[in-house]
């Protein structure tokens, strides 16, 4: 107990009076990550596309921080990124991190799926954290920032009915390592976490619609349960935090990723409509 309070306080201690922007920070696993830098005294901003559940989230972190801000912006859009982090810098100050999380996702299998709807995947993640690292940039603390996407083990694999997901998260690992070597000069990091199945977010409520499939899933990961978005969360503030200052290009991958792909496959019974909505 007194290992744990230690650890609590120095996070507290790292965080404390910083600025800290997470792209997609109203709900899941963005929304918890906000969460954890808000307890441990940080200001912090979160900006995506619902602007009831942003106001609710703002709402929620500033109560419990020094201070926090919503933002309605779609990460696709990089005039309104950059705008978004010229009024978090004009309020907050320089940035310390950055989290890039904004992600869709659906099952479907590729001679299925509208070219549309896989762009706007590749787009609202990969293309998004581009814009978000690209208009950070000169908003960032130099030497000390610190850059965390939220990747997914599609990133380093292959699943069936997942191609749209798993050429965007692979583009997301090439691009941390790319930027980890271009803005480590800066004194920036750059980072990504591979979560895996999470428990209680919107992507494993669509891929694991039924209490059949969540227990086929659980049944591959060694751990026998999915992950909790608190502990992403503690990942993200170790990989954010002093104890991480040598970290770069690294993109730390959660336990449950070793499930088999299988697990997640159309073939096993998954087979989802939500690429229609988006149909543009």
């Amino acid at each position: 107990m007194l290992a744990l309070n230690e650890a609590s306080t120095a996070a507290s201690l790292a965080f404390s009076g910083k600025t800290v922007f997470v792209a997609g920070g109203r709900s899941g696993i963005n929304l918890e990550i906000a969460r954890a830098f808000a307890r441990h005294g940080a200001r912090v901003a979160v900006a995506s596309r619902d602007p009831a559940r942003v106001e609710a989230a703002a709402a929620e972190l500033g109560a419990n921080s020094l201070g926090a801000i919503g933002f309605v912006c779609d990460v696709r859009d990089y005039g309104a990124v950059a705008n978004v982090f010229a009024k978090v810098r004009e309020r907050f100050g320089e940035i310390d991190a950055v989290v890039s999380g904004a992600a869709g996702n659906f099952v479907a299998e590729a001679d299925r799926m509208p070219s549309n709807a896989f762009r706007t995947v590749v787009d609202i993640d990969l293309i998004g954290t581009f814009n978000v690292y690209r208009a950070a940039f000169e908003h960032l603390r130099r030497p000390g920032a610190a850059l965390i996407a939220i990747s997914a083990p599609q990133g380093s694999r292959a699943y069936p009915g997942q191609a749209h997901v798993c050429a965007a998260k692979a583009g997301i690992n090439m691009l941390t390592k790319c930027l980890a070597l271009e803005w480590g000069p800066h004194g920036i990091r750059v980072n990504a976490v591979s979560p895996g199945p999470i428990e209680g977010t919107e992507g494993m409520a669509r891929l694991a619609p039924t209490e059949e499939v969540r227990d086929r899933i659980t049944g591959e990961i060694p751990l026998r349960r999915f992950g909790r978005a608190k502990e992403i969360a503690e990942a993200v503030l170790f990989l954010a935090g002093p104890a991480a200052q040598f970290v770069t290009g690294a993109v730390p991958t959660a336990m449950a990723e070793l499930a088999r792909p299988a697990a997640l496959s159309s073939q096993h019974g998954l087979r989802s409509k939500d690429h229609d909505r988006y149909r543009l």
